[in-house]
């Protein structure tokens, strides 16, 4: 039974707090790094990026039509989310189509081939992998600019230029007004998106063993799409917890991959019963949380230019297990590119 254009009850309550839960977080978050003092700028800050960091779980949801009956208004919901994540210089529908061809195609097809350009600048290289080892995520921070003037650089976005131009412009006056009458604010908003960079790529980083693949534009038939076997093989869970099942809602369950992978139109709420359907209560097939941060760890800095190693499927997952993968990096659902 649908509410309110939601598609069930269900998802009516967990969709409807979830969405409380950013709209509250936001706007208290900014409150409080308004307002000033240290302690209330720490706390705005994470409250903020948490805020950012369920949004844009939630903008992955409407790109999978999961939260209302009518594709519209997911579409439209996700419009605004990619304002709250600062993804919005491009269309939403750019983003939902390059992440539709991540699951149809069973790749990480891109256009950007950052590790082919850190080759041809060695400084740049350097520079981001010396700021990569204090865990500021400069390597993201790039694609991030890519994504603000993508219609500038991106030659099959130049018909968006007009349209890329007025969001730099709205979003940049916001910004700088913020930043020369709150500088404080300005900084706390800086840290709380580099926060939300952070946990969205450490839990993107061990999910897939695909490598990147840079046909976005060109049509090419990719050799393993459609082929779930495939797909099922090379995709990989890591929820936060098994024991505790309430700290995978920090991140709207995202770590139930391989439950997404097979059926991606299955609300975020319910991935952890589809998970065990699927796989019973075993950790043989799951990265549990220790060994995915020794790998984010260990790797942060060779991570941004190489891997770690060239095994895939099972022997990747074991390799994964225990912390000896670097994994991916700088590949997030929020870029179209």
């Amino acid at each position: 039974m649908s509410v309110y254009g939601f598609k069930d009850s269900a998802g009516a309550a967990h969709h409807g707090l979830a969405l409380l839960y950013v709209a509250t977080g936001y706007g208290l978050g900014l409150g409080a790094l308004l307002h000033g003092g240290l302690l209330l700028w720490a706390v705005g800050t994470l409250w903020l990026g948490h805020a950012m960091i369920i949004a844009a779980y939630l903008l992955h949801e409407c790109g999978h039509n999961t939260i209302f009956r009518k594709n519209a208004h997911n579409a439209r919901l996700g419009a605004v989310l990619t304002w709250l994540t600062g993804s919005c210089y491009g269309t939403y529908e750019d983003i939902r189509v390059k992440h539709f061809r991540h699951h149809i195609d069973s790749a990480d097809v891109m256009w950007f081939e950052s590790r082919k350009w850190f080759n041809s600048h060695p400084k740049s290289a350097r520079l981001v992998q010396l700021l990569e080892w204090f865990y500021i995520p400069a390597h993201d921070m790039i694609m991030h600019g890519i994504m603000v003037f993508g219609a500038f650089i991106i030659p099959a976005r130049r018909a968006q230029r007009s349209r890329n131009a007025l969001v730099i412009a709205v979003r940049g006056t916001l910004f700088a007004s913020l930043a020369w009458f709150f500088p404080s604010a300005a900084l706390g908003y800086v840290v709380a998106y580099l926060l939300m960079m952070t946990v969205l790529r450490f839990m993107d980083a061990l999910q897939h063993d695909y490598g990147g693949t840079p046909v976005l534009f060109e049509d090419v038939a990719m050799p393993h799409r459609g082929d779930r076997s495939y797909e099922q093989a090379h995709t990989f869970s890591n929820p936060l917890s098994l024991k505790h099942p309430w700290v995978n809602l920090l991140v709207l369950n995202f770590g139930y991959h391989n439950a997404h992978h097979a059926q991606p139109i299955t609300p975020w709420f319910r991935l952890p019963a589809l998970h065990r359907d699927l796989f019973g209560d075993s950790a043989e097939r799951v990265i549990l949380f220790w060994p995915s941060w020794r790998s984010f760890h260990r790797y942060r800095v060779s991570r941004v230019i190489g891997e770690s190693t060239s095994e895939e499927g099972d022997a990747y997952l074991k390799l994964a297990r225990a912390g000896a993968v670097s994994g991916g990096n700088a590949v997030s659902f929020l870029t179209s590119f």
